[in-house]
């Protein structure tokens, strides 16, 4: 061991003693960005890239194990990704199809697709749906994995359900609209039923959202890291779980 691993190891476990994890959030969201300039810095391609940032999934999840963390959503591709040039996408749908399956694998995590299921190939479809039902008794954190996900396209699903929803029943629209409040879209979300995002985690430096979970983050607290996601390391994480931890949240108040 190194001195520097050794000064890191030192810091790491007194940032973790100093944290309060009864503070700490229950569902954190996670916009994993960077795997490409990670790559480009490192001297390596853009494939591996993106297998360093899957690689580094699990070992997240284990963290959030040890903080008492009760679901993750990743956001692992978004919509606008699926127009990338098809020698990017299709290696890179394979790394998610891979990594997906190892995570469904454990057997430590119940495994939950969030996104537009319809975008996506066969293959890809198969995976995420396999994972769900391989995984759906397991009693562990449970893992929303967005792929083909974007923000504008869950709410205007959502609304698009609802209104099959009401027009199967023989609602009319003026009565729809009579009765239509927040609740009735949230329950159509693919979220439904869990709680928001109590902190949403951005790494790589950019400081926005690109449209990641736009209803559930309206109360959210946000972490933005300059690390890239391949090297994220604990340290980090607890400093993102320390910030949330300091600030007093008033919910728009």
């Amino acid at each position: 061991m190194n001195l520097r691993d050794l000064v890191y190891g030192v810091y790491s476990r007194r940032v973790e003693r100093r944290l309060d994890v009864d503070r700490a959030p229950k569902h954190i969201g996670v916009i994993l960005d960077g795997n490409r300039r990670w790559a480009k810095a490192a001297g390596g391609t853009t494939e591996q890239g993106h297998r360093a940032g899957a690689d580094k999934i699990a070992e997240m999840l284990g963290w959030c194990e040890e903080t008492g963390v009760e679901v993750v959503t990743l956001w692992l591709l978004s919509t606008d990704n699926l127009d990338r040039p098809a020698e990017e996408l299709v290696p890179l749908l394979g790394i998610i199809e891979d990594a997906v399956t190892e995570l469904a694998d454990t057997g430590r995590w119940r495994l939950h697709h969030v996104g537009t299921m319809d975008l996506l190939p066969a293959r890809t479809q198969r995976v995420l749906k396999e994972a769900e039902q391989a995984t759906d008794g397991v009693t562990g954190i449970l893992v929303n994995v967005a792929v083909g996900y974007g923000g504008r396209q869950e709410i205007a699903d959502a609304v698009r359900s609802l209104l099959y929803e009401h027009a199967g029943r023989g609602t009319s629209i003026e009565d729809l609209a009579d009765i239509l409040d927040v609740e009735h879209i949230a329950e159509h979300l693919y979220t439904r039923g869990q709680p928001d995002p109590d902190l949403v985690i951005r790494t790589s430096g950019e400081q926005r959202l690109s449209g990641f979970m736009l209803w559930q983050s309206a109360h959210s607290e946000y972490y933005f890291c300059e690390v890239f996601w391949p090297a994220f390391r604990k340290v980090d994480f607890l400093r993102a779980l320390r910030d949330y931890a300091a600030r007093h949240r008033r919910y728009g108040s």
